[in-house]
């Protein structure tokens, strides 16, 4: 009962104040690669202890550990009535834990095989509506004025430019974007996001989920600004992102940007403001002497 107890108090905290802690922490500016382990752990390890508990608590009655008291349950749920001491909390909490692992592993692969539509679909308009680029290799060109960069993975993968980005960057600052998009790629974002996405699909009414998904949006986008500038200066880095929100401005006044344009201004500032000021990394832990 001790250890049940136990790990329900690991399931409440990782489900709220575990992670409100971490979302509003400044310090993830500084290290969003540490940040996004400790977000992939919460939302990992809160699931598990969630289901844990609740099976726990199904399997109180049962006598032995885990691994003897799961055979002797499922035999009981084939062939036979259950024990007396099993009651209406034990039964529904195996039904909490039966359902919320359904629901988890249901909608992470219904949104992979909706997000891998949407991809192939989003490839196709594209191949239809834009032009190769000559100069580079799987990289696409849509006749659009206002700048945006994006990438699309798959098997084959596609970086996608428009005419405006084009036109607005010079080559450096084109360089620039390009290699913050491939580390996109090369890191597989698209999965981190794809299983955050599940989990706030899965529990539309849990607030963290929701965050959750918020903060790996921001961070995945620091990490590639941190790949990035291994490949070129900081400042061709941040005199893009500068260039290409003062753009988003001009289109916003001028009534051609979309609505989604404002959110995101409020992540090209927050980079801008990241790359131009001085860096500040953590601080590293002295060994022992």
């Amino acid at each position: 009962m001790l250890l049940v107890a136990l790990v329900g108090a690991l399931a409440l905290a990782l489900a709220w104040p575990v992670p409100l802690v971490l979302e509003r922490a400044r310090w993830t500016l500084r290290a969003p690669a540490l940040a996004l382990l400790l977000w992939q752990a919460i939302a990992l390890g809160g699931g598990i202890a969630m289901i844990g508990s609740l099976l726990g608590l199904a399997l109180l009655p049962f006598p032995g550990g885990l691994a003897e008291a799961v055979p002797v349950l499922a035999a009981h749920l084939w062939v036979g009535p259950l024990p007396a001491a099993v009651g209406v909390v034990h039964i529904a909490a195996l039904a909490a834990a039966g359902i919320l692992s359904a629901l988890l592993l249901l909608t992470l692969a219904a949104t992979a095989v909706q997000v891998e539509r949407d991809r192939r679909r989003h490839v196709s308009l594209v191949a239809l509506l834009g032009r190769a680029d000559p100069q580079r290799p799987n990289t696409m060109v849509l006749d659009h004025p206002v700048p945006v960069a994006y990438c699309l993975p798959g098997v084959t993968t596609v970086t996608v430019l428009s005419e405006g980005l084009i036109e607005t960057l010079p080559p450096r600052e084109l360089d620039a974007v390009l290699a913050h998009e491939s580390t996109h790629l090369r890191q597989y974002h698209h999965l981190v996001l794809l299983a955050f996405r599940a989990w706030n699909r899965a529990l539309p009414w849990f607030p963290i989920a929701n965050r959750a998904e918020r903060s790996v949006s921001r961070l995945v986008e620091l990490l590639a600004d941190d790949r990035a500038v291994r490949e070129v200066d900081r400042e061709v880095l941040a005199s893009a992102v500068e260039r290409i929100g003062s753009a988003w401005g001009a289109a916003e006044a001028s009534g051609t940007a979309a609505g989604r344009a404002v959110v995101d201004r409020a992540m090209l500032e927050l980079r801008r403001a990241r790359l131009t000021g001085p860096a500040r990394p953590l601080p590293r832990r002295r060994p022992l002497q």
